[in-house]
């Protein structure tokens, strides 16, 4: 998806509070778990939570797009980092923590993938361990027919992204519109985002088929809420 873009995915999110909201599920997670931390950051895109996780967690990153994980890379020489599917993946080892961050897991669209990934991340957990997944909106937040724009302005190279809110049925969707300008030339690129629109009570439901006990911070790192997954430990130990 990100093949043309993953290049500047900093610049165009440079408004975005990432040391703030790592730390915010940095507090999260230490909260429920004890001395051991190892963290798995699923849909960890170019690394940009991962550079401030890593200084509390032993940490590893997990995406599907080649672009992001060369980006995630470069930023964080060391880290294991694995390209995989975020509803299949298997890593052959468990954490303390996983986390999926802004709103990746909604790019599968349906319940079932959602439920299916939940379950997935689940079995890649330590028995008391913490999952922690930001949503996206719900079908009633989302409002169809508003107009973004997000610039990039510097000396050797200019950036436009411009996209419509639309939705379809209960999948929203947008085309980010790119014109990016360098000393080489004027190129344009179109990327197609869709991601399905969950009812709370739908991310509930799909962390407990994961067997996991959910809570939920409706406002969360970014405004859109965050849900907490706990695996109850079989022996009895119970994350307070």
């Amino acid at each position: 998806m990100y093949s043309h873009t993953a290049q500047y995915y900093d610049k165009l999110y440079a408004f975005k509070d990432y040391r703030g909201e790592a730390e915010q599920v940095r507090a999260a997670i230490a909260a429920r778990i004890g001395a051991d931390r190892r963290l798995l950051d699923v849909a960890c895109g170019a690394g940009l939570h991962l550079q401030y996780l890593r200084d509390h967690f032993d940490v590893a990153g997990l995406d599907l797009d080649a672009g992001l994980l060369e980006a995630a890379r470069e930023r964080l020489p060391g880290v294991p980092l694995y390209q995989a599917d975020m509803e299949t993946f298997s890593l052959g080892q468990t954490f303390t923590a996983i986390t999926c961050l802004f709103s990746s897991i909604a790019y599968l669209k349906t319940f079932d993938r959602v439920a299916s990934a939940c379950r997935t991340m689940a079995r890649h957990l330590d028995p008391g361990g913490v999952l922690v997944v930001e949503p996206w909106f719900t079908p009633a937040a989302w409002i169809p027919g508003r107009v973004h724009v997000v610039q990039v302005d510097e000396p050797e190279l200019k950036i436009v992204r411009m996209s419509t809110s639309l939705v379809d049925g209960r999948v929203s969707y947008f085309d980010f519109h790119y014109l990016i300008g360098t000393p080489g030339g004027t190129e344009h690129y179109v990327e197609r985002h869709e991601l399905g629109l969950f009812e709370e009570a739908e991310m509930r439901q799909a962390l407990e088929s994961a067997g996991l006990v959910a809570t939920h911070d409706p406002t969360g790192i970014s405004g859109r809420g965050l849900w907490i997954g706990i695996k109850e430990d079989p022996k009895g130990f119970k994350n307070p």
